[in-house]
Parts: C-alpha cells; structure tokens; sequence
C-alpha cells in the first residue's frame, strides 16, 4: 500500500497566501478585534446588517431519521420532520451548551430548532461572506454562563464587524468557497490515508496471532470460526487455562471514604495500549481485599462494559491502584508461566476489532463481557519464545504505522490552521483576493 505521506506541495497554497497582496490603503479600525481594516470598507453593528432570531421548538419525537425537511440544531443537522420553519440559505448560529457560538450555512427548507438562533442577511449583505465573518469573530467567547454557555442575541446584534461593498463580499465567498474546497480535499484525502494505515495495521495483528510469523510452518483447522487455521502447534485452551480473570470491585458510595483510600481505575481509563493515571477517584480498599482488587506490573487490564475487550497492560503508573466493577485483571496462571501478557493484548486486540465479543455484530446485544463468558473463550497460544516474538514483530512494525499516522495527524493540523487563518486574513482585509475571482 502506498503510505502517500504528506508532502511540502501539499501545502503549497499556504506560502502562496503568504505572497497575495494587501489592499492599497488602510485605516485603523475600530473594531475590538481588527486593528486596521481597507480604507474603502466601513464599520457596522450586526443588526444593521442582519435580523437574528431563535429558531422553534420541536420535540424529540418528531424528528426521524428520514422525512421532507432536515432538523437543524446548534450542531448542524439533527435528522428531519414533516414540517418546515424556513426556507432560503441561511446561516444558523448555535445558542447555547456546548455548541454554543457554532456556525453553519442552511440552504432551502428546513426546521431550525430553539438551539440554533437563525441569522437572516438584508439585501447588502452576501450570506456566505457574513457567516465566515461570524465564524472568524470566535462568538463563543461571548458566552455569559460558564456551567451552561449561552449567547445573548441582542449582545452579538451590537457588535461591530468590517464591512466590504456587496461585490467584494461576494469575490471575497467565491475566493473562500475555492481555496477552503482545495483544503478540504486534501484533508480529506488525508484522513482516508489514516484510515488504510489503521486497517493495514491491524490486519497485521491479525494475521500474525492467528497464523504466525513463519509461512511455510504446517497449519491446523482451530475448529473457531474467527481463527480458521492456525499452526499445528499452537494450542487453543480456553482462557482461564493461561490466565486468572479478577473482575474489579464493585463501587459502593459508602466506601469513597475509610482507612484505606486507593486511587481505582474506571472503564474510561483504560484505552488500546493505555491507562489514564490522572486525577482518579479513591475507594476504600480493605486489608483483606487488597491482592484481589490492586495491580501488579505487567497485568491485563480488559473492559468489561463500553467498548468491551478494549485492553491495556498495567506498567506500574502509579505505586498502588485499585480497579473498579467495570474492568476485569487478567494473570498468566501459576507462578511460573511463559505466557507473555502483551502477545495476548494482541489477540484481545485482534479479537474486538474481530467482534466476537459482541453477538451478530450488534453492540446493543451484549453490552457486558461478564468473567464468564471471558474465561471460556478459546484463543490461540503458540510457545512462549514464539508470543514474543510476534511481540516484538508487532511492536516494531506498530512504531512505524504510528510514526507515519502521527506525520499525516501533523499536516492535517497544518491544513486545517491554514484553512482558518485563510478565512480571516480575507474577511477582515488582510490579503485582497478581488482579482482571484474571474
């Protein structure tokens, strides 16, 4: 597969924004967040330019997944209705939590919900051009309730912004529309890329602890249907043969204070390949209870409810820790064991994202992988120097599949600082695209 990294051509169009001209003549504004503006544009209250509304309550029933009309809150689209509250293109502005301040462009007709305040332009005024100002303007700022957000109309009503003639509005929309299209597809192609590096990794994982790290090695039918053949010697013994599974304990709201206080770990904190260590909460851990619900380095953490089979290895983060009733501890068995925990991270891995955990593919179905059902999975175990070294295999070509994810992450997120910045320097008359418009 090609990796198609990222490249400098890729970004090309930012060092060409750096090369467009500014406009001929400026004055110093004063608007709070521009400091100088095109001499030619002038200075506007919002409610002169615009009328800004609450849009409707609609209930949750009467939206669906299909209908005649989309339903659009303070984040966009929320499904559809029958019914319709307006029609023409719009720019809706969210109201309130944790949308609040979020732009979007609304075209033709459509539910505008209470959560979105609907921003109808005057005549003067390119709809398209204004709600790139209004996103450039950062509204959430304006917020008035920190515990829940919410903007007050008739305070972003009397804000000032810069204000071009019509047709430099409309050429400075059209330059946007071009230039934010060309980013958005590179992002895009990007982000597809990610996901083919994400796909090939683990069809890695997958093949190497089903079928192992020798091609030419004599092969068995497992007698599983997710595992289909496997080395001949490789054995299949349910889990609870190599390891002890400890469910963690169950949380009681009398027990957050006593004696023996210990930071536990929640089914949150435990992701793919981590644990978060930060800012846990403490339940009393007994004396008597102290082997069964503590870790020990080098233990399996695997949750047993959310995205069940999601695994990480605990590497001693902290001295002592505790795990909750939301995340099962497994140990190889016996003192002496060859087993090695992160070859069988990797069959968790393959495992989950294999879906076996879940019945028909349907998360809804089994929503906990109780220690029962976990002990009595069969999963393939090779010797203990071959789980090693697929181990090591894995981890090694891990690193690379990351190093490459982490450089496409990188120019997304120098795209997409572009693609804002872009915006800004056009509708607050840092660059002149008049002329990039035929």
């Amino acid at each position: 597969m090609s990796t198609d990294l990222p490249t400098e051509s890729d970004l090309s169009s930012e060092r060409q924004s750096t090369q467009r001209q500014a406009y001929p003549d400026y004055s110093a504004s004063h608007i709070a967040w521009i400091n100088r503006s095109p001499r030619h544009w002038e200075s506007r209250k919002l409610k002169y330019l615009c009328r800004m509304r609450s849009g409707e309550n609609i209930t949750y029933q009467s939206i669906d997944d299909t209908g005649d009309y989309p339903v659009y809150g303070g984040n966009g689209l929320r499904g559809f209705t029958d019914a319709f509250t307006h029609d023409g293109d719009l720019i809706l502005l969210g109201r309130q939590g944790a949308w609040c301040g979020n732009i979007h462009l609304a075209s033709g007709k459509f539910w505008a919900s209470e959560h979105a305040v609907v921003v109808t332009p005057r005549p003067n005024v390119c709809v398209r051009w204004l709600g790139e100002v209004l996103r450039t303007m950062n509204l959430r700022q304006y917020s008035q309730t920190a515990a829940q957000p919410g903007l007050s109309v008739e305070f972003v009503e009397n804000l000032s912004i810069p204000l071009p003639p019509l047709p430099e509005q409309q050429a400075i929309a059209a330059f946007l529309d071009r230039e934010t299209a060309k980013i958005d597809a590179l992002v895009e192609k990007k982000r597809r890329l990610i996901g083919l590096l994400k796909e090939k990794r683990a069809a890695l994982i997958s093949h190497a602890v089903t079928k192992g790290l020798n091609p030419d090695v004599p092969m068995k039918d497992s007698g599983i249907e997710w595992l289909g053949e496997v080395p001949r010697g490789w054995k299949l013994p349910p889990l609870y043969a190599r390891y002890r599974v400890e469910l963690g304990k169950m949380l009681d709201a009398k027990r957050i204070t006593g004696n023996y206080l210990l930071p536990y770990l929640r089914n949150i904190d435990v992701q793919w390949d981590h644990v978060n260590v930060s800012d846990l909460p403490e339940m009393d851990i007994e004396p008597d209870e102290y082997e069964r619900f503590t870790l020990r380095h080098g233990d399996l953490l695997v949750c047993e409810g959310g995205e069940v089979g999601r695994t990480a290895i605990w590497r001693s983060e902290l001295a002592t820790c505790a795990f909750q009733k939301a995340i099962h501890r497994l140990r190889p068995v016996g003192r002496i064991s060859s087993d090695v925990p992160r070859y069988l991270y990797y069959v968790m891995r393959c495992a989950t994202e294999t879906g076996i955990f879940v019945a028909a593919g349907n998360p809804n179905t089994i929503p906990h992988l109780t220690a029962e059902k976990l002990r009595l999975y069969r999963f393939p175990f090779p010797p203990g120097d071959e789980q090693q070294a697929i181990v090591e295999y894995l981890d090694k070509e891990g690193q690379k599949s990351g190093l490459l994810i982490s450089r496409v992450k990188t120019a997304i997120d120098r795209l997409l600082e572009y693609r804002t910045a872009l915006i800004s320097a056009a509708v607050t008359g840092k660059i002149d695209v008049r002329g990039e418009i035929q």
